[in-house]
């Protein structure tokens, strides 16, 4: 007989395989419906936060203004355990299917990581028990997909914790006139915008007028060539003739033809005149709608770097590589040493995120929240085996500001890097930690920083070629494996 573990592992994997994309509800249980919250005391705003009890199997989504959604969660089981630590999200998939396990369906994914760990909908049975993803009741991980945007933070904690609003001379603030340069700047590419659709009809204008004009100047001259050409064969025909009369005729002929072509002469070289200022006015208003064009370019590009500048900023501070290194839209932007008072202490690991201005004031507000390592005794139930205590009516653990205050007091950055940290904006955020930056960093990444101390398996059993374990959608149904071929659908 299977040990319970493996029963219940059995009857996860069964409920999986039975239920399709659409056919969720069948799969969830009651204890997972009855467990999801939303704040309903306020309005909401966008998520900024979400944050992963490990020990209490649960995820805790906040605004700016504090939590919105909870959920229970299913981390991975013992030896693939989800990796404590700070992530974001980096991409999201709406139907995805695992190419490392056996075409598991991931629905709602969001990942955190390029080697695999990610948010997803899922079955919970009630304990840790995925190959490193998070799981959630597929209804939850719908909405919360709807909600967030990519750049979402996502801590992942061994305990469960809650964020508190933190002020310090060190919290970066933005530049005096940030806001108003990217209103400058947009304003003046719209300025640009409308003058070259401006100059382009003017110069549409003027090339239909010069065409109209040409009309008269092409029938003039049709005509004057016409006549050209009667006077020619008139001098031909007096030339073969031998009566008076004819002669006459003749005489006639080509001086009625001379007449005419001097009365198309005129209206050919009358129609010219008119025709010039047109074709002028055409040559100038093109070289204004280039001109007006490669503005439009510059004030566009300009608007783009600016906004591209004061993005929301990430900054990292290692007390172990003694450095500060900044990120913008998931990119590099440079790094910096950075002193640190005793450098031989610990000092944390602390993720100080900016949020909405008050009403009342100019500066961002900041929370703090505080992670606590080094697989302290009772951090994390036995993975895969202990029922995590769902219920919510258990206050989180507040990060306590004072702690988060002593680890900033011991850090000098330097004046040239912060003369250099110039998009901050809610969403931006400030790491201070004793970890060193995670290979897991990289292209497409904000920063990542794992908790030395606590169980990694989850990701020291992927591969890191970013990208490689996660398809994109696929139209197609997940499928069952049979638990007696040695593997069980568990994600």
């Amino acid at each position: 007989m299977w040990p319970p573990t493996t029963n219940l592992a059995f009857v996860a994997g069964l409920a999986a395989a039975l239920v399709g994309p659409g056919n969720y509800a069948d799969a969830k249980s009651s204890r997972s419906r009855q467990s999801v919250e939303s704040i309903e005391s306020r309005a909401t705003g966008e998520p900024i936060l979400a944050i992963v009890s490990l020990r209490d199997q649960r995820i805790t989504v906040y605004d700016a203004n504090g939590w919105i959604l909870r959920s229970p969660v299913s981390s991975g089981q013992k030896g693939r355990e989800t990796p404590a630590g700070i992530f974001s999200v980096i991409q999201k998939v709406e139907d995805h299917y695992s190419n490392l396990y056996d075409d598991a369906y991931m629905p709602h994914m969001q990942r955190i990581t390029w080697s695999g760990i990610a948010l997803h909908g899922g079955v919970l049975p009630g304990y840790a028990a995925s190959h490193g993803c998070i799981r959630m009741p597929f209804d939850f991980a719908a909405r919360l997909f709807d909600e967030t945007a990519t750049g979402m933070r996502v801590i992942v904690a061994p305990n469960d914790v809650a964020p508190v609003e933190i002020v310090h001379p060190l919290l970066f603030e933005p530049k005096p006139g940030a806001a108003a340069l990217v209103a400058a700047r947009a304003a003046q590419a719209d300025e640009a915008v409308r003058k070259a659709v401006q100059a382009k009809l003017a110069a549409g204008t003027a090339f239909r007028e010069a065409t109209r004009a040409m009309v008269p100047v092409h029938a003039a001259e049709n005509l004057k060539l016409k006549a050209e050409a009667r006077l020619a064969a008139a001098q031909r025909a007096l030339g073969s003739v031998v009566s008076s009369k004819a002669k006459e005729q003749g005489e006639s002929a080509k001086e009625h033809a001379g007449a005419r072509i001097a009365e198309l002469q005129v209206r050919w070289e009358n129609a010219k005149l008119e025709l010039q200022p047109k074709l002028d006015a055409v040559a100038v208003t093109r070289e204004a709608a280039a001109v007006a064009e490669t503005a439009r370019v510059a004030a566009l590009d300009a608007a783009r770097e600016v906004s591209r500048d004061f993005k929301p900023v990430s900054v990292l501070i290692s007390r172990k590589a003694q450095r500060l290194y900044v990120r913008q839209a998931f990119e590099p932007i440079f790094d910096s040493p950075v002193t640190i008072a005793n450098p031989d202490r610990p000092i944390g690991t602390h993720i100080f995120t900016t949020v909405e201005r008050p009403a009342d004031s100019t500066n961002l507000r900041w929370n703090v929240v505080s992670l606590k390592g080094g697989g302290l005794p009772g951090t994390i139930e036995p993975q895969g085996q202990a029922h995590a205590d769902l219920t919510f009516g258990v206050e989180r653990t507040p990060t306590n500001s004072d702690n988060a205050s002593a680890a900033l007091d011991r850090i000098v950055i330097p004046q040239d890097a912060l003369d250099r940290i110039v998009g901050i904006a809610p969403r931006s955020s400030l790491i201070v930690t004793d970890e060193a930056l995670s290979s897991e960093t990289g292209k497409g990444t904000d920063f990542v920083v794992l908790l030395s101390g606590e169980p990694q398996g989850g990701i020291k059993s992927r591969r890191r070629t970013p990208g490689s374990e996660f398809r994109y959608a696929r139209h197609r149904l997940p499928y069952w494996r049979s638990p007696f071929a040695g593997r069980f659908w568990m994600w």
